[in-house]
């Protein structure tokens, strides 16, 4: 039986981008550390664990500021079509959303969340040009703190909606869930970015709910 690929989709967190006392920070954790890792060994053998994390990742929205990139969907197709035959995509995104440039209600952010399923659920790349599954991850709650908080004005508040929005897309779509909210907390340094602790407890906490999935 050939190894069950895991593409895991997402932004900074996905990246491992440490939290940032100042906006020059580019620190990343390693490769263990981070969150795919840790889920790519507590899965073990019989897995493949792929990362594309891409800092300031949005789900829709092509970045006036730091780029057209950094557009979750637009890039999508072909990040799926690179890692064929995918079994899995684990999705976590919206948090880039809740910058203050973008000025979208947590309901609309849901609303691109589920695009981004519908692309994934409507694409050939799982085995036998069959439907990847899903499990869909909303990100915890924001803070507004330190250097991030004025580029993340008003998104904190927001934040605190978008498992609830992502909890019914999910439902929509018949997809897997999981509340990061429920695992981890935001950094208190810039109140985004995981610190490696929390880290570690997203990834066993994907692994659990992977192993639960029909793949």
């Amino acid at each position: 039986m050939a190894d069950r690929m895991v593409l895991v989709y997402g932004d900074s967190n996905t990246h491992g981008t440490a939290p940032m006392a100042t906006l020059g920070d580019i620190g990343r954790f390693g490769p263990a550390e981070r969150w795919p890792g840790v889920l790519a060994a507590g899965l073990g053998e019989g897995w493949l664990v792929r990362e594309e994390g891409l800092p300031g990742r949005t789900t829709v929205h092509p970045d006036p500021i730091e780029g057209v990139h950094k557009n979750g969907l637009a890039v999508l197709p072909a990040i799926l079509e690179s890692h064929r035959p995918v079994d899995v995509v684990v999705l976590m995104l919206g948090t880039n959303d809740l910058k203050h440039r973008f000025q979208v209600p947590a309901v609309e952010i849901g609303a691109s969340v589920g695009l981004l399923v519908q692309a994934i659920r409507r694409s050939d790349c799982g085995p036998g040009m069959t439907q990847p599954a899903v499990l869909l991850v909303a990100p915890p709650p924001i803070l507004e703190a330190g250097c991030l908080a004025e580029i993340f004005e008003g998104g904190a508040v927001k934040s605190q909606r978008l498992a609830a929005t992502c909890a019914a897309v999910a439902k929509r779509h018949g997809v897997a869930f999981l509340n990061a909210g429920e695992v981890i907390v935001s950094s208190p340094l810039d109140g985004v970015h995981f610190d490696a602790a929390e880290h570690g407890k997203l990834g066993r906490a994907v692994a659990a709910a992977l192993r639960k999935m029909p793949l």
